[in-house]
């Protein structure tokens, strides 16, 4: 269980720094830069200890999964950035593979 806690900060960060991109005003801006910094590098810091014991193919499959509803959520709220229908469907089917992987898969580690 400890491999997916590594797993779920290194979404967080992962999350936290491509939120943050934007901010950055292309590296223009030293906090918001830095915080991109940290977060990318605490990211795959804590993605190569989860890989102790998840398959990779499974780790990067949750990882670019809820990464990538987490950041349009993060958008939304953070930018006022609108999703319409499809991408939401979309996210949804997403989050279901992640789902599938984690409860259903023999290739995951629990």
């Amino acid at each position: 269980m400890r491999a997916y806690a590594y797993l779920a900060i290194a979404i967080l960060a992962e999350v936290i720094a491509t939120s943050s991109l934007k901010a950055t005003a292309e590296f223009t801006r030293p906090g918001p830069s830095l915080l991109v910094i940290a977060g990318y590098a605490t990211a795959f810091y804590c993605l190569t200890l989860s890989l102790r014991s998840i398959p990779v193919g499974i780790a990067y499959a949750i990882w670019s999964g809820l990464g990538i509803v987490l950041v349009a959520a993060a958008s939304f709220v953070l930018y006022k950035q609108k999703l319409d229908a499809p991408a939401l469907i979309g996210m949804a089917m997403i989050l279901g593979g992640c789902l599938v992987i984690n409860l259903l898969s023999k290739s995951s580690a629990h």
